[in-house]
């Protein structure tokens, strides 16, 4: 059994993280001092994803006996995702043109063949640490992270499933998923604070991104208000209303798939994927909040439809930092180099390409987070840009689940190939 945290009750675990989102916050508006200066270095956001995991790291608090990343996720996230694209303008959006499928579908391939490279790597300084036999080989779990870095939770599921890998040494993969994810995800979040910097090396054109914020800007400030108490209420009624009519759509189109489409009932099938309830709230929340977007639902915008959707979106950082425990990165050294140069490769062909196609940053760090974060983390990223580019963030990630299992099933016959090489 695993030492208890200091607090797991949820109501207080949930009261530190948001004390620690209002220190961000708060000392983030100081504009003088020292804190002017740690904020140009270090952005506010990657703190709000550090604080927790430091506090879990130290074992005040803990994702393992919490609920909250559970309730954020399923409930706070589609929410926003609602929030965030009632003022959405879908032309502006098709409007950013190929350059984003283009890094999505890089950093797809970065992951399929990042494992297969980062096993011959690695086994040229230890072999024993790729090794194994039958169902101990490394390979086979190395193909549930192949899936979870290409679709997400549910093609891990699909992967492990297929590949059957020890149960037992199971845990290992997942630490190294978490590990190695959670440090991409800080590097991208401090790169957001030097994007214009990144832009310029990059010779990005960054027009089409800047007209969509314009837009949205310009349409904010035409329709903005003092919110009332009705606007207030009303917005938490389109969003939670949406959130509840995504999680009955989830589990009835889960239930239909599965019980009448053999192939998705299968688990060891690469259309498994699309019996995740997760997969089909997040579709679902999405489309309604693109639905509302071309109703008068969408001048609720001037209310601060985004501004509400943004802090449900702080509250999802907060509890994905709560995730990361900075005391396992030496744990289990060996995947934990195959993870990092893994993901090194990834992180490598993103850049070499966003540099050859003059890719803006902002389609780098989603298109990678589509992948390797999937649906509840590409709009986290995406938002830290500007709220209304959340929307991007979600429709690449949806892409991640629909090829996330072939991706992965083509990275681990790469993987075994690699294997029996090495």
């Amino acid at each position: 059994m695993e030492n208890q945290p200091f607090f797991s009750n949820d109501a207080i675990v949930f009261g530190i993280l948001m004390i620690s989102l209002g220190f961000v916050f708060y000392t983030e508006s100081i504009k003088k001092g020292f804190w002017l200066k740690f904020y140009k270095i270090v952005p506010g956001l990657l703190m709000c994803y550090l604080i927790p995991a430091i506090f879990n790291s130290l074992g005040i608090i803990s994702a393992d006996t919490s609920k909250t990343y559970y309730i954020a996720s399923r409930f706070l996230l589609p929410a926003s995702l609602v929030l965030m694209t009632l003022s959405i303008d879908l032309k502006a959006i098709f409007n950013l043109g190929p350059k984003a499928l283009i890094m999505f579908f890089t950093g797809t391939l970065g992951i399929v063949i990042g494992g297969p490279i980062a096993i011959l790597l690695i086994s040229l300084v230890s072999p024993e640490t790729v090794g194994g036999v039958g169902f101990d080989a490394v390979w086979r779990g190395l193909s549930t992270l192949a899936g979870s870095w290409i679709g997400g939770g549910a093609n891990q599921a699909a992967m492990l499933e297929i590949y059957q890998y020890n149960p037992e040494k199971y845990g290992g993969m997942v630490l190294v998923d978490i590990v190695v994810a959670n440090i991409w995800m800080a590097l991208l979040l401090i790169g957001i604070g030097k994007s214009d910097k990144i832009d310029n090396w990059l010779k990005a054109d960054n027009s089409a991104i800047e007209e969509l914020k314009r837009k949205v800007s310009s349409f904010t400030e035409k329709v903005s208000r003092n919110p009332s108490l009705t606007d207030l209420m009303i917005l938490l009624a389109l969003a939670f209303g949406a959130v509840g009519i995504a999680h009955w759509g989830a589990e009835s189109i889960s239930s239909f798939l599965t019980e009448n489409v053999s192939a998705v009932a299968d688990k060891s099938s690469a259309l498994s994927s699309f019996s995740s309830k997760f997969f089909w709230m997040i579709t679902i929340a999405t489309a309604i909040g693109i639905g509302l977007s071309f109703t008068k639902a969408k001048n609720y915008e001037g209310a601060g439809a985004s501004k509400l959707g943004s802090v449900f979106i702080y509250v999802l950082v907060a509890t994905i930092g709560m995730k990361m425990d900075l005391s396992k990165i030496i744990e289990n050294p060996g995947l934990i180099a195959i993870g990092l140069v893994w993901m090194a490769i990834h992180a490598g062909l993103l850049i070499l390409v966003a540099k050859l196609i003059r890719a803006p940053y902002f389609f780098l760090a989603v298109g990678s987070q589509a992948n390797v974060g999937g649906a509840a983390s590409a709009p986290v990223v995406a938002a830290a840009f500007h709220p209304s580019l959340a929307t991007v963030g979600v429709l690449l990630a949806v892409f991640g689940y629909v090829v996330g299992t072939y991706g992965a099933i083509l990275c681990t016959i790469l993987m075994e190939i690699a294997s029996k090489v090495a």
